[in-house]
C-alpha cells in the first residue's frame, strides 16, 4: 500500500466544468482520475421541448478557464437524428430557454457585455434575448436599464411578460427619515416587484402591476393569466412562512390571493416555502410546491371552474419524497421528481412512475401533447446526459456530453443497509476504489455526510467538490450514509429526526462505520469524516462523541448553536432552531452540544 494511502489525505479540491474529449465508442477504461479532471465535467441544469416536439434546447454548464469560473451556454438538437448545435458562446450566463409557439425563436435571459458599453442592452445586465433555433445573431427582446429579473413568455408569443425590482420605504420610518435624510434605518428600504408585458408587435412596454410585494417566481398561462409566488419582502424570514400564490387574471389591476387564509394550518411547520408555479396546458390548473426543514414536500393543485378557483392538496406517492421546484405539466397532468432510496425519478401526480430504473433525475419536459418526453439523468456510470423515454419508461440515450469519462476507471458504486438507532434500517451509498477486491481487505474510510438534513446523497456517479470520486481514486473508501432525516425513505423516515437532531443521526452515521468496519470494508484505524452545513455540523458532533477518526472537516458547521438560533432569518431552518437536548435542558445533553452551550 502507498504512503499516501496509509496516511488517509483528504483532497478538498474546488474544480468545475470544462469540455470533454472525444473517445472511442468502447474505450478501455485505463485514466486514474485526478483533481483536475473535474474541470472537465459537463452538465445540464436546463431543457426544454420545442411545442411540436421536434427538437430540444439545453443549458450546458461547463468551466471557463478564462473567466475562471462555470458558464452556461444553449445548446439545441433536431429530435429526428440531428447532431448538437451550440447556439452561444459569450461568457453572458445564458439561462432559463423558452420556446416560441411556432418552434422557430427561442427566448432566454444573458448578461452580454460589450467593451465601452454602459447602456443596455450590452452593459452586462440581465436582459431577455430571442435567438433563432437554426442559430444566428441574438437579438435583445428587453432594453431595461438595471436588467430584469425574472421573465415568461405569453402563450400566444406575442407578448414577453417580466419583473423588476424597486426600492420601497416603509411609512414607519417616514418621519426619521425626514429628520435625518441623509441616515439609513434597518429594513427602512426594502424591495418590491413590478410587473411589465412587453408587446412583440409594437415594442411598447407596460406596467401591468406594481405588488408592493416580491416576486420569487411567475408563470404565464395560455390564456394570459399570470400566476406569482409572492413574499412580503426579499428577507428569508418571510419567504419561510408568509409567501403565498396571487394570479392576476387579464385586464385586472388587483390580485387574487389563491392561498387563502388558513391554508397552512394542516402544516407540520408554519414555516414553509414556495418555490414555483407552473401552468398546465389548459391554463386552469396551477400546481406548486412548499418545501420544509425537516418536513415533507406537499404539493398542490390551484383548479379554475366556472370562473372560480379551488386550493388542493395532491396526494404524493408511498415512500418517496417530492422534489420542491421540480413541477411541470404534461398537458394538464402534474409531474414532479421525487427521491425514492437514493434514486431520483419521474412521477405523475396519478402516482405513476414513468421513469424506472437506477437513475438520478435532474430535470424533465414534455413537448405540449405530452407525446415526446425527456429527462436530464445521471446513472452509476455517467454523469447526467439527456434521454428521450417512453411510455413503459425505457430510456434511449440523445446525448453524451461527457464522453472522457468512458475511459475513466470511476468508482464501484453500490447500496449498503445496516440497523440505525432503534432497529430500523439505514441505507447508504459505498464508494470504492476501481481495482478493488474483498481479498484486498481493510483498507481507509472516509465518512462523507450531506447536508439539509432534509437532503439525500444521490445512488449515481458524482465527481463531488467534497469528497466522492476523488477519494475512491485514491485507494480511499466513500461511505455516504443517509441517515435519519433523509428524504427518499418515506415521511416517517424524514420525521423521525424531530426533537432528537444530532442525537439519532448520530448514531445511524456511526452505526454504518461499524457496519463497514465488520463487513472487512473500513479499517477503524484510519477512519477520516467530512461534510458541509449540516454535514458539516454533524462532523462537529462526530468528533466530540467518539475519538476513531483520524481526521476531519467541517465546512460551514454551526459552532455555538445558542447564536445560531439568536441570529438566523431562515425560521424553518434546522440550524435556527435550538435542538431538543438544548431544550429539555433539565437533562443531560449529548456530548456533541455540550460544548456549544
Amino acid at each position: 500500500m502507498s504512503r499516501t494511502t496509509q496516511h488517509l489525505p483528504i483532497c478538498f479540491v474546488f474544480c468545475l466544468l470544462a469540455s470533454g474529449l472525444t473517445l472511442a465508442s468502447e474505450p478501455e477504461r485505463t485514466h486514474v482520475i485526478e483533481p483536475e479532471d473535474y474541470f472537465s465535467i459537463a452538465s445540464m441544469p436546463q431543457v426544454a421541448v420545442s411545442p411540436d416536439g421536434r427538437k430540444v434546447v439545453w443549458l450546458e454548464s461547463r468551466w471557463d478557464k478564462a473567466a475562471d469560473g462555470r458558464n452556461e451556454d444553449l445548446w439545441v438538437m433536431d429530435l429526428s437524428g440531428g447532431e448538437p448545435r451550440r447556439l452561444t458562446f459569450d461568457p453572458a450566463g445564458e439561462g432559463n430557454p423558452v420556446w416560441s409557439p411556432d418552434g422557430k425563436q427561442i427566448y432566454y435571459t444573458a448578461a452580454y457585455r460589450r467593451a465601452a458599453e454602459d447602456k443596455p442592452p450590452y452593459d452586462g445586465e440581465r436582459q431577455v434575448w430571442r435567438i433563432s433555433s437554426a442559430g444566428g445573431e441574438p437579438l435583445a427582446v428587453t432594453r431595461v436599464g438595471g436588467g430584469i429579473d425574472l421573465f415568461d413568455l405569453a402563450g400566444d408569443g406575442k407578448a414577453v411578460y417580466y419583473t423588476l425590482r424597486v426600492e420601497k420605504t416603509e411609512d414607519d420610518w417616514k418621519a426619521m427619515r425626514d429628520s435625518h435624510g441623509d441616515l439609513e434605518y434597518g429594513h427602512g428600504i426594502g424591495m418590491r416587484s413590478q410587473l411589465f408585458k412587453l408587446d412583440l408587435t409594437t415594442w411598447r412596454s407596460k406596467m401591468l402591476l406594481d405588488t408592493g410585494r416580491v416576486v420569487t417566481d411567475f408563470a404565464v398561462a395560455g390564456n394570459g393569466r399570470v400566476a406569482m409566488v409572492t413574499s412580503p419582502d426579499e428577507e428569508k424570514i418571510h419567504d419561510e412562512g408568509w409567501s403565498r400564490v396571487d394570479v392576476l387574471e387579464p385586464g385586472a389591476e388587483q390580485v387574487q390571493v389563491v392561498t387563502p387564509e388558513g391554508w397552512r394550518e394542516p402544516h407540520h411547520s408554519p414555516y414553509g416555502w414556495i418555490n414555483e408555479v407552473v401552468w398546465s396546458g389548459s391554463g386552469d390548473r396551477i400546481g406548486f410546491s412548499i418545501d420544509f426543514d425537516g418536513y415533507p414536500t406537499r404539493i398542490y393543485a390551484v383548479n379554475w371552474k366556472g370562473g372560480k378557483s379551488r386550493l388542493e392538496e395532491l396526494p404524493r406517492p408511498e415512500g418517496v419524497s417530492v422534489e420542491g421546484g421540480s413541477l411541470g405539466f404534461r398537458g394538464d397532468e402534474l409531474c414532479f421528481l421525487a427521491d425514492d432510496h437514493a434514486r431520483s425519478r419521474v412521477y405523475a401526480e396519478s402516482g405513476q412512475l414513468l421513469t424506472p430504473g437506477d437513475i438520478a433525475a435532474k430535470t424533465f419536459g414534455f413537448s405540449k401533447n405530452g407525446k415526446v418526453q425527456i429527462v436530464v439523468a445521471a446513472t452509476l456510470t455517467t454523469p447526467p446526459d439527456m434521454f428521450r423515454f417512453d411510455a413503459g419508461g425505457e430510456l434511449t440515450r440523445l446525448t453524451r456530453i461527457n464522453p472522457q469519462v468512458d475511459g475513466w476507471k470511476i468508482p464501484q458504486i453500490s447500496l449498503v443497509r445496516w440497523e440505525g438507532d432503534g432497529g430500523d434500517t439505514v441505507e447508504g451509498i459505498l464508494e470504492l476504489p476501481s481495482d478493488y477486491k474483498p481479498e484486498d481487505g481493510p483498507i481507509p474510510m472516509v465518512v462523507v455526510i450531506h447536508g439539509g438534513p432534509t437532503s439525500a446523497t444521490p445512488y449515481q456517479f458524482r465527481f463531488w467538490i467534497y469528497g466522492r470520486t476523488l477519494l475512491p481514486a485514491r485507494g480511499i473508501a466513500v461511505l455516504s450514509p443517509n441517515y435519519r432525516g433523509s428524504t427518499g425513505y418515506g415521511d416517517k423516515f424524514l420525521m423521525d429526526l424531530v426533537g432528537r437532531e444530532n442525537d439519532i443521526d448520530v448514531k445511524d452515521i456511526l452505526a454504518g462505520v461499524d457496519a463497514m468496519v465488520q463487513k472487512g470494508i473500513a479499517d477503524p484505524e484510519r477512519l477520516g469524516v467530512m461534510g458541509w452545513s449540516n454535514g458539516g455540523f454533524l462532523t462537529n458532533c462526530l468528533i466530540t462523541v467518539t475519538d476513531r477518526f483520524k481526521a476531519a472537516s467541517s465546512g460551514a458547521g454551526v459552532i455555538d448553536q445558542v447564536l445560531q438560533w439568536g441570529i438566523e432569518d431562515t425560521p424553518g431552518s434546522w440550524k435556527g432552531a435550538i435542538p431538543g437536548p438544548i431544550r429539555r435542558s433539565i437533562g443531560p445533553a449529548p456530548r456533541c452540544l455540550r460544548w456549544a452551550r
